[in-house]
């Protein structure tokens, strides 16, 4: 293909007003926001009513502080997610983002096993092409390379197994043979390592940034969570991009008949409204927790803050109220299908994939052999910025192939978002690709 001129980022602007899938600068420039920024704005942009619900909790008290008072927004939202989980997963410790909540799924997994005599076992397994957060041991269980280079030496020892990815197979592997391998594999590693060395396998269901949304193939959680349950390691989903209703239900895994020892969520448990995730645990690891140590030996500052639990509780009653999340499913079908429709012949599209309101549209420089661009073109970049002047936003991500190469965006847009803007997301992306490409 033709060389690419060097490529220059337009300046950042300032945000100025948002309503709904709309956002628009201080320039006036009105845009559709197409991934709820990194699919964080579940309901769009400045909804009154759950303004209304911070405004009132604030006028009360904005935190009570989680070790002198708990709050009834707190134990509203503890019941309402208890609800959504289902399996046993009772436990719940609430923070303010997706890095804390995986960081304290490592925390819960090491002091169960060390509670329940099995000291051995502090080494994590995870996947290559994963993300998991920005802090160091959330990093050290992220297979994302472009991310982790500068802090390499400073993080903890982690092993890693293959992705699970159907349009990128380990060599010699047929798609009717993926999740076998994928499963001996996993087991391999645990042998390797010791049984008895290895605390916990974590996995994200649905893929984010770190592979562009990547569905699991049929039957694989239930595989890796055969072989954990084998070998006494904690099965841990990471859901802070692809839970809390992005896929279609509120649990990722649930469509793969698969409820973890523990689980993550964030992004769209409080719609990016205020700052908070969640650690969500089963009940029978909170017992042992509370009999040996006195209950989960962690926390911070702003753990269970007053407001943000007040904020996740009326995004997540809205959820409901709406029925959103079967909106997603079926309107997701839509988008998806629209967006193969679209998109398939394009020469520089290799994959179009996802579930729900949750999409990834990976480019490659050549079809047939899938090859990626190399990481200089900076394609997703270059993407981002073509598609902003096509008047929508969507989330450019890079460096999730080999070598740091791999190029796509992904496509998060609000539950509610209406059939107009779904409809002008897929144009605006047909636009935007081949002005790029022409």
């Amino acid at each position: 293909m033709k060389d690419f001129a060097t490529f220059v980022p337009k300046p950042t602007p300032k945000v100025a007003h948002g309503r709904g899938s709309w956002i628009t600068d201080q320039y006036g420039n009105r845009v559709i926001d197409g991934s709820g920024g990194p699919a964080v704005y579940c309901l769009g942009h400045g909804d009154p009513r759950i303004n209304e619900a911070i405004m009132a909790q604030l006028n009360q008290i904005a935190q009570g502080y989680r070790r002198f008072y708990e709050s009834e927004p707190l134990h509203e939202l503890e019941d309402l997610i208890r609800e959504r989980c289902g399996g046993g997963l009772t436990e719940i410790m609430f923070n303010t983002g997706g890095s804390e909540a995986v960081e304290t799924c490592l925390k819960v997994a090491l002091q169960y096993q060390q509670a329940i005599g099995q000291t051995g076992r502090t080494r994590f397994i995870s996947r290559m092409r994963s993300y998991h957060g920005n802090t160091l041991g959330a990093l050290s269980v992220s297979g994302y390379p472009l991310r982790r280079g500068r802090f390499e030496d400073s993080l903890l020892l982690v092993s890693f197994v293959s992705p699970a990815n159907e349009y990128r197979l380990p060599d010699g592997v047929s798609q009717d043979q993926l999740v076998e391998f994928l499963a001996n594999e996993l087991e391999a590693e645990i042998l390797k390592l010791g049984e008895e060395n290895v605390c916990a396998f974590i996995m994200e269901p649905v893929v984010g940034a770190a592979g562009c949304v990547v569905p699991p193939p049929a039957g694989y959680a239930r595989a890796m969570q055969a072989v954990c349950q084998k070998y006494g390691v904690l099965l841990i989903s990471d859901e802070v991009m692809s839970g809390s209703g992005r896929t279609g239900t509120w649990r990722a895994l649930e469509p793969d008949g698969v409820v973890p020892d523990i689980m993550s969520v964030a992004k769209g448990l409080g719609g990016g409204y205020l700052p908070l995730s969640a650690t969500i645990y089963q009940q029978k690891i909170g017992e042992v927790l509370l009999e040996k140590d006195g209950g989960l030996q962690t926390g911070h500052t702003f753990t269970a803050h007053t407001a943000g639990c007040a904020a996740a509780l009326k995004v997540q009653q809205i959820i409901h109220e709406e029925n959103l999340l079967e909106h997603v499913q079926t309107k997701g079908a839509w988008l998806g299908q629209s967006l193969k429709d679209a998109l398939g012949d394009h020469p520089n599209v290799g994959d179009v994939r996802g579930r729900g309101f949750f999409w990834g549209i990976e480019l490659v420089e050549d079809k047939a052999t899938k090859q990626p661009f190399t990481r200089e073109l900076q394609i997703a970049e270059r993407l981002g910025q073509t598609l902003r002047e096509e008047g929508l936003l969507l989330y450019p991500v890079s460096g999730f192939g080999t070598e740091q190469a791999g190029d796509g965006v992904i496509i998060a847009p609000a539950y509610n978002a209406e059939d107009e803007v779904l409809e002008q997301i897929v144009g605006r992306i047909e636009l935007a690709l081949n002005r790029l490409f022409s």
